[in-house]
């Protein structure tokens, strides 16, 4: 049987399926200490096919009561959170929002807290500019996608409670991301 210039060690980390590397002909000779076993977390997503919105709220085309909104996207697939774009479409107003969107637990959906005036005409394009906006988990930029929906005069959401409501999200889905 031929041994291994490092021996045990070799078998004990190939047995414990941990990689080890010696870096040069001088680390294989030099006397052996104890390496750690620490492993850092990596997650490695294929590029993949873009993404695109699937839902949202409000619909395309739908006509809602004024007052607060949480705007709702969900994707595809699994989302980067630091990426996103979002901009006022042609013929239409932007809703007025917070800067950021957060992006849920279930790594698809984002939701953006707005405030909309009655009887106005809404368009917003997320993705215009596709790079550095929305993208999926391998870097993908996101498909680019137009919303337009509109509002009555009716009494709407005063407050985030009754937005969240009005959304189908819960207190946990709250819009305000609190990390960049």
């Amino acid at each position: 049987m031929t041994r291994h210039p490092l021996g045990r060690r070799v078998r004990r980390v190939l047995a414990g399926a941990t990689l080890f590397l010696a870096v040069g002909a001088a680390a294989a000779a030099a006397p052996s200490k104890e390496l750690p076993n620490v492993v850092a977390p990596l997650t490695v997503a294929p590029r993949g096919n873009p993404a695109k919105i699937v839902t949202s709220f409000p619909a395309a085309g739908e006509v809602i009561a004024p007052g607060a909104l949480v705007m709702r996207i969900t994707f595809d697939q699994k989302m980067d959170s630091s990426g996103f774009a979002f901009t006022a479409g042609a013929n239409a107003k932007m809703p007025d929002c917070l800067k950021t969107p957060r992006l849920l637990n279930d790594e698809k959906t984002f939701v953006l807290l707005c405030t909309t005036a009655p009887d106005t005409a809404y368009s917003i394009v997320f993705n215009a500019n596709r790079q550095g906006g929305f993208a999926n988990l391998g870097g993908t930029p996101a498909l680019s996608a137009g919303l337009a929906f509109g509002t009555n005069n009716e009494d709407g959401p005063r407050d985030v409670d009754d937005a969240l409501k009005i959304s189908k999200l819960t207190r946990a889905d709250v819009p305000i991301a609190t990390q960049p």
